[in-house]
Formats: C-alpha cells, sequence, structure tokens
C-alpha cells in the first residue's frame, strides 16, 4: 500500500515528521503556554497547577489570571482552572481545517483496508470521535461522531499518551493496562494497537496526526480481531502513518 497526497489519492512519496519544537525565548509566553498545557489534561488548583508546571504560586496565579481575563481558562466551582471558552473557540477553527482535509484521506484508507475508519481528539483525560466511517458490507465496528471514550484502553488511547506529555502519562498510566515500556514502543514505531484491550473480539490500529509538531489528532481503523490478525500494527501501520503524513502536509 502506498503513500497518500492531499486528496488521498496514493503517491510513492514517503513524508516525515519534524522534530520536537523549540522554546520560544519568550518567558512569559512559554510559561503561559505550559499552564495551558498542563490544564488541558484536567482541571487544576492554584497548588496542583503550581506543581505541574514547577512554577512559583504567585507566578502560576499571576499568569492563570490572565488567561482567565482573556477567556483561555476560566474557573470552576471548586475553584480550579480549566481550558476556557475562547480556548475552546479556536481548537474549533483547527478541528473545521482538520476534519476538510482528512475527509479525502479517511475515504482512501476505508477503501484501501476495508475496516472502519476514524479520527479522534483529545479533551482532558478522554478521547472523542470526530469523524467516523463505515464499510459498507461486512462486520463493521461503528464508533457514532461524538462518542467519548477515556485513555486507559484501546490503540488511540496509546497514541495520545505516548505522544503526549508526562503530566498525561501520570495522570493515565495508574489506571491503564498499558506500560511505560509499550508507550516507548509506540513512538518508536510510529503506530499503536490493540486487541480486545477495549471490548473483547475488537482489534484496533491507530496513528498519531501532528501539526507545528503536536499531536491534535488519532487516525484509527477498527474492527473484528480475527479478521484483522494477531499483528493488526505490522499489517496497516504503515497505510496509517502514510495517511497521518498526507494530512499533516495537506493541513500546513
Amino acid at each position: 500500500m502506498g503513500q497518500y497526497n492531499a486528496e488521498g489519492e496514493t503517491t510513492r512519496s514517503k513524508g516525515t515528521r519534524s522534530t520536537p519544537e523549540d522554546v520560544s525565548g519568550i518567558k512569559v509566553l512559554d510559561r503561559a503556554v505550559l499552564i495551558m498545557e498542563a490544564i488541558a489534561t484536567k482541571p487544576r488548583s492554584l497548588g496542583e497547577l503550581s506543581e505541574a508546571t514547577g512554577l512559583p504560586r504567585a507566578t502560576t496565579h499571576r499568569l492563570a489570571t490572565a488567561l482567565e481575563a482573556h477567556r483561555l481558562l476560566w474557573r470552576t466551582s471548586s475553584n480550579q482552572w480549566a481550558i476556557g471558552p475562547r480556548a475552546e473557540q479556536l481548537a474549533g477553527l483547527q478541528q473545521d481545517r482538520l476534519l476538510d482535509v482528512a475527509e479525502h484521506i479517511m475515504s482512501t484508507v476505508l477503501e484501501d483496508t476495508k475496516e472502519s475508519v476514524q479520527l479522534y481528539r483529545q479533551t482532558g483525560l478522554q478521547r472523542i470521535c470526530v469523524a467516523s466511517m463505515e464499510p459498507k458490507t461486512g462486520l463493521q465496528n461503528t464508533v457514532p461522531v461524538g462518542t467519548r471514550m477515556t485513555l486507559q484502553a484501546g490503540s488511540a488511547a496509546k497514541v495520545f499518551v505516548a505522544f503526549g506529555d508526562e503530566t498525561l502519562r501520570e495522570a493515565v498510566l495508574p489506571q491503564a493496562p498499558f506500560s511505560t515500556e509499550e508507550l516507548s514502543e509506540v513512538v518508536s514505531k510510529g503506530w499503536a494497537e490493540s486487541i480486545s484491550e477495549r471490548e473483547p473480539g475488537l482489534a484496533s490500529v491507530s496513528v498519531p496526526v501532528f501539526f507545528e509538531d503536536k499531536i491534535i489528532a488519532a487516525l484509527s481503523i477498527s474492527g473484528p480481531a480475527e479478521r484483522l490478525g494477531d499483528t493488526p500494527g505490522k499489517r496497516f501501520g504503515p497505510t496509517l502513518v502514510s495517511a497521518s503524513e498526507a494530512i499533516t502536509q495537506a493541513m500546513l
């Protein structure tokens, strides 16, 4: 199976993923981003946020309050900071672009693999299905758009945790059936697989979708474990990696 271009067509070109980002050198901006990233995994109190970021409490409070003023954060009834409506609105604009780009490529993945295809976004400690396609015939694994799942099981969960930050790993791993070593393998291979992990008899393969060196989604296929086989990642991983790279290129 070949590579994909932005229109979902097969091509021989081989994409690459860029290296992790460098900090900007603007201290206040880097610290504000650090706070946003810490809160993206779950709401946090001032003390929890200070501990997660390693910033002094006074600095944390000052920056979080400023982000709150811009509606990028908001305070819950339990006085924890959470991602605010303006941040969600901005993320929604990116999601619209992602869905527009991914549609053609997901169709080609569906045609090549003959398996159900899903696109997930992370929200806190959950993943939500934002796009889904199923084959017209055969046994299917239908995941309706809007379905929310935990990050504690399944190949897409492994992808988000493997390519996420250390804070996310610390929040998920104690309750997850996978280990740090398995996540390291996911990063090395570029794909994750699961067999009867989230649901008996269900297998899946997932890859990260990157934009500006950050994971923004997980592209997955899923179906009966009997049909996908004992090593679905080896079988379908390269196809999904190629499709993911095409999505990234089209987002640029």
